[in-house]
């Protein structure tokens, strides 16, 4: 392939201590395939790749923006070294649209370092090895045989390879090796002019896990030895670096290294810190204060704290489990120089590159709305830059942003503190897609979902957000009625605005529909505002809160109640009083008050008018009225059952006067007057009365009376005869089987009762006919309330046997 020159911008490369740092823009990369080729002099291209990165001193990454990163140390296999001073190192940085790597394109790139500052021994911990490189200087014995004592150490150029060996001392024993079986074990060991150096992989079968004040140190205990002729050379080569020491908390992350390493520090006591730097990247942090970095140590301890997010690293969104979230990478460095009476001085480099766990970050969802405005404005946050709103659902109808935008419904972005932003969504109450619910007395729910779709992170991963808000305000005005009233009716005038969508009508517990109204004899006519409600005096739920001679106090009442919960909002109640001459009014309790009108010719004293119990006479009367009020079980009244109905039956009439002193009843000028009063209950729902069960939670229904004027001759009564009669009540309709005399007996309502009624009399004349039979309370023959059994010889409908 051919060579090219770089894209501007493509590489920048730099020097750290002894490492060549060398980085590639990933946006000239996007979409393409690379390689890194080392460039070797003597036997040219030679491909990377992760056995020989390790064991060369190579490390290939990427920084936490996803840069590809390439560093190598100056003692790298094919590096140059000119007098340990100068160091060079070729890569050919292959690119290609194809991941077969054909029709690639090859770009050559020297880099070059210098360093004189070696420490007498120099350990680097890299990401993929350990190294340890140390001086090769001889004290002298004396000043006469130094010249020959550093002749006769190895120089590069003329010292064979195989003449070193390496003795490693693990938990397993010692084991003595040639270095050219320690290359097959994926360790590399030369010398240069003056330096012996040892690189080792991580975890080998010679290594050993120790714990140096809480952190897990990998260390190679080994020693270097060149054997010449009368010389044996023993360098210690013993390398020890940190595999751990990370801690997280929600905000901060640690790196703990120890600050004194026994291994590496046999006279402890000797042991002096000159120097601690630390780095991010290939750049060395002077004030660590400044970016907020916190670089500590004490007597045991040296410790790096970076704050969550803190600049130099990176914080990216990221997805687990559904979960949103985020992490946060940095590539730290850490250079420690120290003295010892053993050592001289050494420069111990740590480069660790650090990512947090998964760190969720469960997003908010903020009501901003401001009710009178009608608006929601719900803010979603708080997310990375790297987080994009894709699509919202509204009451679960998907809406991409342009559609959202064209519906009416407003997105946008805002700024959070932190770097972070949020999305803002503005939807009206109005909105067709707002739920809206009518509670507590006068106020609407408005209810908006949303389902948020985003893409997260470098990946684009979806994430959905379900979200619910909530705005009650006061915007239900409830309706107020007016009412007024005329000769004979009341009516009820109220608006018909939110009726039946939020309100119903009801008279009591039933719903106040065409179907009752009709029923109860109410006339209802609407416009296109109102509902005007005609209801008669005498009709069915009309309240009547007095009643006197010529004069009734009426009330009509109907309840708002609120739709689903049936709660009571409001009552609206006409009340008037009415003049009326002639009237019945049969009260739910059993009281029935009548007003009787004079209509015969000539008149009668309406003030000599009574009920079937003649002592049962009228309240008020004057020359053409009079008014009567008893109950159900007074006055003679009878009862009987007509279908669904119970009929309470009396009657008002007029005895005509009579001349005294005379045997026989005259013809006298008084006319004959009778009228009949009925009131009708329905049986299911019956009166309250101590003969019948009745449901005390429900309110039974005004009765509906009728009074029935009879112009009938004049009515003679007969003398009673005692006959010698026997009744008594079977237990079933077999008539074999009979209660006690005297004996109570409990009968549900509408239960049959088994009657028999037998004539004990033999003579020939008489025979038992039953005109009217009833039942009492008592044996008294006009005792009230009675219930009939047979009414002119027929029985009344609810009498299922009689015998």
């Amino acid at each position: 392939s051919a060579l090219y020159v770089f894209p501007p911008g493509f590489v920048e490369s730099s020097c750290r201590s002894r490492i060549f740092w060398m980085k590639l823009n990933k946006l000239l990369l996007q979409g393409k395939f690379f390689q890194l080729e080392i460039y070797d002099p003597y036997s040219g291209p030679v491909l990377l790749d992760e056995k020989l990165a390790s064991r060369c001193g190579y490390v290939l990454s990427q920084d936490v923006w996803g840069n590809p990163v390439f560093r190598a140390s100056v003692l790298g296999c094919h590096v140059a070294n000119e007098a340990d001073e100068l160091f060079s190192l070729t890569v050919n940085i292959k690119v290609s649209s194809f991941s077969s790597m054909r029709a690639a394109v090859t770009y050559t790139y020297p880099m070059y370092c210098s360093y004189t500052a070696w420490a007498s021994r120099e350990i680097v911990c890299e990401e993929n090895y350990m190294e340890v490189s140390v001086k090769t200087d001889v004290p002298a014995v004396s000043n006469d045989y130094t010249v020959e004592w550093m002749s006769a150490l190895p120089e590069t150029q003329n010292v064979a390879y195989q003449q070193w060996q390496l003795m490693f001392v693990s938990p397993s024993g010692r084991k003595r090796i040639t270095v050219s079986d320690a290359v097959k074990l994926g360790y590399s060991f030369n010398n240069t002019l003056s330096r012996v150096y040892l690189r080792a992989p991580y975890h080998s079968n010679e290594s050993d896990i120790s714990v140096v004040s809480g952190v897990n140190m990998n260390m190679v205990t080994s020693t270097s030895m060149y054997r010449q002729r009368w010389l044996l050379l023993l360098i210690d080569t013993t390398v020890s670096c940190p595999v751990d020491g990370i801690s997280f908390t929600d905000t901060t992350l640690t790196w703990t290294v120890p600050r004194v390493i026994p291994t590496l520090v046999v006279q402890e006591s000797t042991f002096l810190s000159t120097n601690i730097v630390m780095g991010v990247d290939d750049q060395v942090i002077v004030n660590p204060e400044e970016q907020n970095y916190v670089l500590e140590h004490n007597e045991t301890h040296i410790r790096i704290i970076i704050p969550i997010g803190a600049d130099g690293g990176k914080l990216e969104s990221s997805i687990s489990g559904g979960v949103y979230g985020v992490l946060y990478s940095i590539d730290l460095f850490l250079e420690h120089t120290w003295t010892d009476a053993a050592w001289q001085t050494t420069k111990f480099t740590v480069i660790k590159s650090i990512t947090t766990p998964f760190m969720p970050r469960i997003p908010t969802v903020t009501n901003n709305t401001v009710p009178e405005e009608r608006l929601f404005n719900v803010a979603f946050g708080h997310f990375l830059p790297d987080v994009s709103l894709v699509a919202i659902a509204v009451g679960n109808v998907p809406f991409t942003l342009r559609e959202a935008q064209h519906h009416g419904f407003k997105i946008y972005e805002t700024p959070f503190p932190n770097r972070t932003k949020g999305f803002i969504l503005e939807v009206s109450f109005d909105d067709p897609y707002v739920l809206k619910e009518y509670v507590n007395r006068n106020e609407t729910k408005y209810t908006l979902l949303v389902n948020y779709t985003l893409s997260v992170g470098p990946e684009m991963t979806p994430y959905y957000h379900w979200a619910e808000v909530e705005c009650v305000i006061a915007d239900i005005e409830i309706p107020e009625a007016v009412g007024f009233c005329d000769e004979g009716n009341l009516y009820l005038t109220l608006p018909t605005f939110g009726l039946h969508q939020y309100w119903d009508l009801y008279l009591g517990n039933k719903l106040l529909n065409r179907h009752l109204a009709l029923a109860n004899g109410y006339l209802a006519a609407t416009n296109s505002t109102h509902l005007i409600l005609q209801i008669p005096l005498f009709a069915g739920g009309v309240i009547y809160e007095e009643v006197s001679f010529q004069k009734i106090k009426a009330r009509f009442d109907v309840v708002l109640r609120k739709v689903r919960t049936m709660e009571i909002l409001q009552m609206f109640s006409i009340s008037c009083i009415f003049n009326s001459s002639a009237f019945i009014i049969c009260h739910p309790d059993g009281t029935i008050m009548v007003s009787a009108q004079m209509k015969t010719v000539p008149a009668i004293d309406m003030g000599k008018t009574t009920l079937r119990d003649s002592s049962c006479k009228p309240r008020e009367f004057d020359e053409s009225h009079a008014f009567f009020k008893f109950h159900v079980n007074t006055c003679g009244t009878s009862v009987r059952f007509e279908g669904d109905h119970i009929i309470y039956e009396n009657e008002i009439s007029y005895e005509k006067e009579t001349l005294p002193g005379q045997s026989v009843p005259v013809i006298t000028r008084d006319p004959d007057y009778r009228l009949t009063v009925l009131c009708y209950y329905q049986a299911k729902e019956t009166l309250v009365l101590s003969a019948f069960a009745s449901d005390p939670a429900t309110s039974p229904p005004f009765g509906a009376g009728r009074m029935v004027p009879r112009s009938n001759t004049a009515a003679y009564r007969r003398i009673r005869q005692a006959l010698n009669v026997i009744s008594r009540v079977s237990k079933d309709e077999s008539f074999m089987e009979f209660y006690e005399p005297h004996m109570a007996i409990l009968k549900q309502p509408m239960e049959p009762l088994f009657l028999e009624v037998e004539l004990k009399d033999q003579s020939p004349s008489v025979e038992l006919y039953l005109e009217n039979c009833w039942v009492a309370r008592s044996p008294d023959l006009n005792s009230t309330p009675r219930w009939n059994i047979t009414v002119d010889g027929q029985v009344v409908s609810n009498v299922q046997y009689i015998h």
